[in-house]
């Protein structure tokens, strides 16, 4: 029996589509059916990843007999490409894909990637020949063997960027804002998302690390191909009960326009009264089949932007089609002032990042020298030494979610425990600390 107009109507979400086009059913679409299917393909994209960088070094150096800097440099290439493209991969979906097909598409690029590395440590003539380390012997791998490896990290890490660019915002999708208990199913759904890629790594660096160095190269990384195969086929296997948003444009766009009209005019004078700036409250319907955005209160910093909302005299309060590369209101100035307010912070990990990147490079060098023996017969392999790191992770997040944060609720009064700005100053100091402890300077004599 059909229901009533009205119930249908309230069994429908305003804002979502199912994979035909129709408004999405809430009953049958999102929730933790769908998110669980997104989280299990950024597992295996962790697991991939990882798997490939942790233990790249060391394939460089022995069975490429590249030197330690040269393998250092394209492990790290490799790793900051695949973050760099995240920019890309979010610029296509948020303007021309969207992130389901974006997610499908790059996790297949990604797939290619790991298979012709697979297939680069069956094939003989990809490798230069064995030979003994440091022997005056051994030669370096050139010409085809290195194309054909730096094809695989990049396809691989072209997939990566555009998969982590989307999933957590497609994940998020899965869940109504406006709805409480799904609102506080979405934050839940961040948590786990951390967790899942905490487990990927940690697999990552114990047993795929494990199978490189004792089964093989290609068995090693013929798991990771595998591992992503099954991840797209269990990611297209919740295409039917997806949530899909209307694509809203890149914030890059946004920004980049708002710096351009703001160019466009910056010999015109701001005007003393800021209502006479272009807002949303000035377009009477919806432009571009978008609903307006909440009002945002002006503030006084970066007053040149603001030149970017002054009217044009063309322009007319009766006109409903508006070029942002000319006009833009001033709430987008204003969110392109809150992107900019936040540099400061980001900046600050800067360094952090830095040193972090030699846990995959140096550390694992350095490891490979140390006696790694447990007994007679087992050795740790030297990229598994990463999973201190990794379980670092795991066990201080419910601490700190456990003790630490209702000390805070006690103490400062805050019923999150930390502020994020107080997070990030804490795990800096922390994190220069344990950096600074490790240093070993040399003596005068060396």
């Amino acid at each position: 029996m059909a229901l009533p107009e009205t119930q249908e109507e309230a069994a429908t979400l305003p804002d979502a589509w199912d994979y035909k086009g129709r408004p999405a059913i809430k009953s049958s679409s999102g929730g933790w059916t769908s998110a669980a299917m997104i989280l299990g393909v950024e597992a295996c994209e962790r697991l991939t990843t990882l798997g490939i960088a942790v233990n790249m070094v060391t394939y460089l150096t022995a069975t490429m007999h590249l030197g330690n800097a040269s393998s250092a440099n394209t492990v790290t290439n490799f790793l900051g490409t695949s973050f760099m493209l995240c920019l890309l991969g979010g610029f296509i979906a948020d303007t021309f894909l969207g992130r389901y097909l974006t997610i499908g598409i790059f996790a297949t690029v990604q797939a290619l990637g790991v298979t012709i590395l697979t297939i680069s440590t069956i094939i003989p003539s990809l490798r230069p020949p064995k030979c003994s380390p440091g022997s005056e012997s051994c030669i370096p791998a050139r010409g085809m063997q290195l194309y054909v490896l730096y094809i695989a990290l990049y396809l691989t890490a072209l997939g990566t960027g555009g998969l982590k660019s989307s999933v957590s915002g497609f994940g998020s999708d899965q869940f109504e804002d406006s709805d409480k208990k799904e609102r506080i199913q979405m934050i839940k759904f961040f948590n786990w998302f951390f967790f899942f890629i905490s487990i990927g790594s940690l697999a990552a660096v114990t047993v795929l690390v494990y199978i490189q160095d004792n089964l093989g190269r290609e068995w090693g990384y013929g798991i990771c191909a595998c591992a992503i195969v099954v991840g797209i086929a269990v990611f297209l296997a919740g295409t039917r009960r997806y949530r899909f948003k209307k694509l809203v444009g890149s914030p890059l766009t946004q920004i980049a326009s708002v710096f351009v009209a703001a160019w466009r005019k910056r010999r015109l004078d701001l005007p003393s009264d800021k209502s006479l700036l272009f807002n949303v409250d000035d377009i009477d319907i919806e432009v571009n089949s978008k609903k307006k955005k909440q009002k945002l209160p002006h503030s006084k910093e970066f007053r040149f932007l603001d030149k970017a909302a002054i009217k044009d005299p063309e322009w007319s309060s009766g006109m409903t089609i508006v070029n942002k590369w000319h006009l833009a209101t001033l709430t987008d100035v204003e969110e392109v002032k809150l992107v900019i307010r936040m540099l400061p912070a980001w900046a600050t990990t800067i360094m952090f990042w830095t040193v972090y990147a030699q846990m995959t490079t140096f550390s694992v060098s350095q490891a490979s020298t140390m006696d790694r023996h447990i007994g007679k017969s087992f050795q740790i392999p030297a990229a598994s030494l990463t999973a201190f790191f990794v379980g670092s992770i795991l066990l201080t997040v419910p601490i700190y979610d456990r003790i630490i944060v209702p000390i805070c609720k006690r103490v400062l009064k805050n019923p999150h425990g930390l502020t994020p700005l107080q997070r990030i100053g804490v795990g800096l100091v922390l994190s220069n600390t344990s950096h600074g402890s490790g240093l070993r300077l040399p003596k005068s004599s060396d």
